[in-house]
């Protein structure tokens, strides 16, 4: 089994800056990829931004992309978020989510990674 467990959310002031970090563990992380997705509430879970675990390749959405920055450290097994510029409509749920040992080809989509994190909160304030 894989464990995803992130910290670092909070509430910031637009403009301001947070860190996100998300701890992998377990005998069976293998993971292709790594993402975070978010979820604000009445809406549907939205794809953040991913790296692949191997090779460091980036991708983001539109709406993070400039702002914010996924980077990993393999050795420690763990992802980051860096979140700059925030704005009141990044307010979500941030949840951190792994792949398996393989890529299906899309990487902006949940169905993608088999194993998710409990989420933590994020609340930009105007």
């Amino acid at each position: 089994q894989v464990q995803l467990v992130e910290s670092g959310g909070g509430l910031v002031q637009a403009g301001g800056s947070l860190r996100l970090s998300c701890a992998a563990s377990g005998r069976r992380f293998n993971a292709w990829l790594m993402g975070w997705f978010r979820q604000a509430p009445g809406k549907e879970r939205e794809f953040v931004a991913a790296i692949k675990w191997s090779g460091g390749s980036t991708y983001y959405a539109d709406s993070v992309k400039g702002r914010f920055t996924i980077s990993g450290d393999n050795a420690k097994n763990m992802v980051y978020l860096q979140m700059n510029s925030l704005k009141p409509e990044d307010t979500a749920v941030y949840s951190c989510a792994a792949s398996r040992s393989y890529y299906r080809g899309s990487y902006s989509s949940p169905s993608e990674y088999a194993y998710w994190g409990q989420g933590t909160q994020v609340t930009v304030s105007s």
